[in-house]
């Protein structure tokens, strides 16, 4: 799944054009590389997020084509940030 749909389902980012404009700005960071809104994500990669006053590290976990709002935490795991 590209990295902006996963954004989107797993709703780490609200809207997918944001996710997308995100990545454009390198803002986000897949395995500590700025990555496209093209990046293909698998289990195990780790997403680091800077948006806002609160980067996020998140772990992801299962890749769906589709969440419900009670099963889209259920994507990634939140790690601690790094000192």
């Amino acid at each position: 799944m590209r990295l902006d749909k996963y954004l989107k389902v797993s709703r780490l980012i609200k809207r997918r054009t944001v996710a997308n404009e995100a990545c454009d700005a390198g803002r986000v960071l897949v395995n500590g590389k700025p990555a496209r809104a093209s990046y293909e994500v698998k289990p195990g990669d780790v997403l680091e997020i800077s948006m806002g006053a609160h980067p996020i590290r998140a772990e992801i976990t299962a890749v769906n084509e589709f969440a419900r709002k009670e099963d889209a935490g259920l994507m990634y795991r939140v790690l601690p940030e790094e000192a």
